[in-house]
């Protein structure tokens, strides 16, 4: 019954996968160097003002609120240092060495740069240049005010956000627990790395590059290792993953070979949403309920496996702990050299994109295909930089002619320009 499903559109994969799930609820407090890359359970408002008080922009002189015209001269009451802030208030006439990042003390209303000043035989202040209200102070809550959100819920917290609770003053913060999800890889032809190919044996690597692709997300992989082409086995693997895990991802045994189980299984241990969709590489892929968590099962072939985790295990992963679930960055330049296609699938073409800088300073780019785009060919992912997202209509792609092209994020290694002359070939 399932090989008749025709291949649902990618568009409508993503979207019915996103909808499907519901996010996880259970939170954990964390201390701040352990909660990079986690999503906050709740918004985080600022229990304090930044900064706290208002402060020296610069090292020089605080100087009573009135008039401060080039030629005025000022009494020199003391010093403040940050951390050290003097105690007192300015009169007019009044001055106080101050250092950047002091305290400004009451009765002060500006500060002047210690470059634009000299003092004079009996140690009065004199101004080389006018000093207009508010210069160089910073405002208690210039940058955040108490009781302001500065961050919301779903957030997956980045490093810049870590820094700014940390100036907060807060050491840990609530976020969703780790998803627990359990890899396993299907087939009789897999054999470790280390151990002798018999004829017709290939090494597994999927269960690597997959782990590795979900590494930097808030996740906790079980590793199930291979289980061979044996339905009883891959029932009883699945049967007990299901029960202690959120999802559960195998790759192999999706397609419609005689001894691809994996489909089956589920459609009797759970039920199927889609298991064909229209993307090149990575047809056969297989979406849906197991037990109380969700199962995603992924090609056996090494580029379909990783290309179809990106495009749909990722985003919903994101979706599962709770985090916003944004498109990615997406660029249209044109094409330096043919890039081949039939009409039929959306195809994610391993591409190479390249940047060149004009004699104005200008930059341009360009992109090309990768040596090969066979789904079993690994190393022309490993050249590869970007995807060239290729329409379902569409046919072959001419040098010249627009392509829209995703620049790979850091899931699969950060994005690096290259020129056409240092480009991998």
């Amino acid at each position: 019954m399932a090989a008749q499903h025709p291949m649902m559109p990618f568009a409508e994969a993503r979207q019915r996968l996103l909808a499907a799930l519901t996010p996880c609820t259970e939170g954990e407090s964390v201390p701040l160097p352990d909660a990079l890359g986690r999503v906050l359970q709740a918004p985080v408002e600022a229990p304090v003002s930044l900064p706290p008080a208002a402060n020296s922009a610069m090292d020089g002189y605080a100087l009573a609120a009135g008039d401060a015209p080039a030629g005025a001269e000022y009494d020199i009451r003391g010093e403040a240092l940050a951390g050290a802030p003097w105690n007192g208030a300015l009169r007019p006439g009044e001055a106080l060495r101050i250092m950047t990042g002091a305290v400004v003390p009451p009765g002060a209303d500006r500060v002047i740069m210690q470059e634009q000043t000299e003092q004079s035989a009996d140690q009065r202040l004199r101004l080389n240049t006018e000093c207009p209200p508010g210069n160089n102070i910073r405002p208690a809550g210039d940058d955040v005010t108490a009781g302001t959100e500065v961050l919301p819920a779903g957030r997956r917290l980045q490093v810049t956000d870590l820094a700014l609770l940390g100036a907060l003053g807060l050491s840990k913060v609530t976020v969703v627990r780790r998803l627990r999800v359990a890899l396993l890889a299907t087939g009789d032809e897999l054999r470790q790395a280390g151990e002798t190919l018999a004829p017709g044996d290939i090494y597994e690597s999927n269960r690597l590059a997959i782990s590795l692709l979900l590494r930097p997300l808030p996740v906790e992989i079980t590793d199930l290792g291979i289980v061979r082409d044996d339905p009883t086995a891959l029932r009883q693997c699945m049967a007990g993953a299901m029960r202690t895990h959120d999802l559960v991802v195998s790759t192999g045994g999706v397609s419609v070979g005689a001894a691809d189980y994996t489909r089956d299984i589920l459609q009797e241990l759970g039920d199927i949403d889609f298991w064909k969709v229209a993307i090149k590489p990575g047809k056969p892929v297989a979406f849906g309920r197991l037990g109380k968590g969700w199962f995603f099962g992924l090609p056996g072939n090494p580029v379909s496996a990783l290309v179809t985790a990106h495009q749909l295990l990722v985003p919903a992963l994101g979706k599962l702990s709770g985090a916003a679930v944004t498109a990615p960055l997406t660029l249209t330049v044109p094409a330096a050299e043919p890039l081949r296609k039939k009409p039929g699938r959306l195809d994610f073409q391993r591409a190479v994109l390249s940047q060149t800088v004009s004699a104005d300073g200008r930059c341009e780019h360009s992109v090309r295909p990768a040596s090969g785009q066979g789904s079993h060919m690994l190393w022309s992912l490993a050249q590869a930089n970007a995807y060239a997202v290729l329409p379902a209509e569409s046919g072959d792609i001419q040098p010249g002619d627009p392509v829209t092209v995703v620049p790979f994020d850091p899931a699969l290694g950060w994005f690096t320009p290259t020129s056409p002359a240092t480009a991998a070939e």
